[in-house]
């Protein structure tokens, strides 16, 4: 667990240069006659300048406003196939939107990611392949050149119910709202650019709720609905053209309760790689692990990998 910690650690240490607005200098000047010259016939335009530089920017657009669209697909057919195989059709759809808020010291930023995917496998028939909505706030008052008082809070669950196939018959283990966590506080915020941001947060309020069906899962105790911890959360967002067309985006949640086995850390971290071919095309890999001991006892691992279909919006 040391070693994976230190290692998803290591995979946030990017730097992102952030670019400062460009300033338009307007140079404001006034003549004035002056009598005759003495050696000459006509005045003489003495240069009596007023010294007023007027600095024009561009105002400062309070929202920011980026969506993005994708759907995901792969597939692959067998006819005849002598090392076998079965017929597989799978689609995910992802909706990435930030909506940014800034005015003199304070920030706002907001993040929400919703996937829901399917797939369907010959003599398996269709099964949930993604089911994801997180929403990320994040409120900040600027104390220094990168730091912040802060505020966030972070809500994720799940759409529809989820079945645990190697069990026969097969075993539920989730469903709307089933666990579905919320976890805010106070803190401080390091941020250089919208892309690049660390929030630590050592008094963060964390509920976890189920319904009466998965009660005494997920940290809950049998018999309850939901269940309260206080501990310390660091989380972290990085996204860098790593090279020309190829971007990578870094998101990582750390989480350990005060009074509840603080030593058992638990880790959300995705690794996201976009390698665009035009403007609506892109090849995307999605790399997600959670350690949660609550949720499991083993490291839970999600690889995602196909061709996108983009569509992008921006707003500001």
């Amino acid at each position: 667990m040391k070693r994976l910690f230190s290692i998803l650690l290591l995979l946030c240490s990017f730097t992102i240069s952030s670019q400062k607005p460009q300033k338009e200098r307007v140079y404001k000047t006034t003549l004035t006659n002056a009598p005759l010259d003495k050696n000459f016939t006509t005045p003489v335009f003495r240069g009596v300048v007023s010294a007023e530089i007027l600095i024009k920017k561009n105002p400062p657009k309070k929202w920011t406003v980026i969506g993005k669209y994708t759907f995901l697909f792969n597939q692959s057919t067998f006819s005849n196939w002598s090392a076998g195989g079965n017929n597989t059709v799978a689609g995910n759809m992802t909706l990435d939107y930030d909506f940014n808020y800034k005015k003199k010291r304070w920030n706002w930023d907001n993040k929400i990611i919703s996937a829901y995917g399917l797939s369907y496998v010959d003599e398996q028939g269709i099964r949930k392949t993604e089911d994801r909505f997180e929403f990320n706030s994040l409120l900040g008052l600027k104390t220094s050149k990168l730091w912040f008082f802060s505020f966030f809070s972070n809500f994720k669950t799940q759409y529809s119910r989820g079945y645990d196939y190697k069990k026969e018959p097969k075993l539920a283990v989730s469903d709307f709202f089933s666990p579905a966590y919320w976890s805010f506080g106070p803190g401080m915020l390091w941020k250089r650019n919208d892309n690049a941001r660390i929030n630590i947060a050592p008094a963060t309020a964390r509920y976890t709720f189920v319904s009466d069906e998965f009660s005494g899962k997920y940290g809950v105790a049998e018999g309850k609905n939901s269940i309260f911890a206080l501990g310390f959360n660091l989380s972290a967002y990085f996204k860098s053209e790593i090279m020309e067309d190829v971007t990578m985006e870094s998101i990582v949640a750390i989480y350990s309760d005060y009074f509840n086995k603080p030593q058992n850390i638990d880790i959300d971290y995705q690794l996201n790689f976009f390698v665009r071919i035009n403007k609506n095309l892109s090849t995307n890999l999605s790399l997600h692990t959670i350690i949660d001991d609550d949720a499991s006892s083993k490291i839970q691992f999600k690889e995602v990998f196909g061709l996108g279909l983009n569509y992008i919006f921006h707003k500001t």
